[in-house]
């Protein structure tokens, strides 16, 4: 089923969410309707928040046309193809990024319509638990490390606008209050 996303200017993207206390046919069925959701929208990316529900949930499916090749993640101490991993549906996660910092140019579904360079750092350890009820330690970089960076920054009350230099804050001002004026 698509869920409605929540567009900027909503109290829900500025909210800390509450952990989820226990996987039932409720997260089951949330987790899913976001995946459709996000796949509907072109995304790579959804977190709970977004569609209207204050809990740390997440869903990032990264196609394989926009992986580096050569890329790969650590799940649980075992190297993998990061397709291999696709799609991650993440409770309740914890991050610890990590490495050099770089700059990408990031979009979101909760703010249509704008781009903006944010400086994230490269790499990620990420422990979370899987809709099955299993634990899992990540360590990736990459599109993904930025991808798990953006989304749980979600479950924090935060949009990757905050994030923007102070300079870039200005030019997005006047767009993000039109944005939050159309909602």
């Amino acid at each position: 089923m698509l869920l409605s996303i929540t567009q900027y200017g909503d109290a829900v993207l500025r909210t800390k969410c509450a952990p989820v206390p226990k996987i039932d046919e409720g997260i089951v069925a949330l987790a899913n309707n976001m995946l459709e959701t996000m796949y509907a929208a072109e995304g790579i990316g959804l977190a709970a928040p977004q569609v209207d529900v204050s809990l740390q949930l997440v869903v990032i499916d990264i196609p394989q046309e926009e992986e580096d090749p050569e890329e790969t993640v650590t799940v649980n101490g075992e190297e993998k193809p990061m397709a291999s991993i696709m799609p991650l549906l993440l409770i309740n996660p914890v991050l610890e990024p990590y490495g050099a910092m770089g700059v990408c140019n990031e979009g979101c579904l909760s703010v249509r319509g704008i781009r903006a360079n944010v400086q994230r750092p490269d790499r990620v350890r990420a422990r979370f638990t899987m809709l099955d009820g299993s634990s899992v330690e990540l360590d990736c970089g990459g599109l993904l490390a930025r991808c798990l960076q953006h989304e749980c920054d979600h479950l924090n009350g935060v949009v990757f606008t905050d994030r923007v230099s102070s300079a870039a804050k200005l030019t997005l001002a006047k767009k993000l209050k039109r944005l939050a004026a159309e909602r």
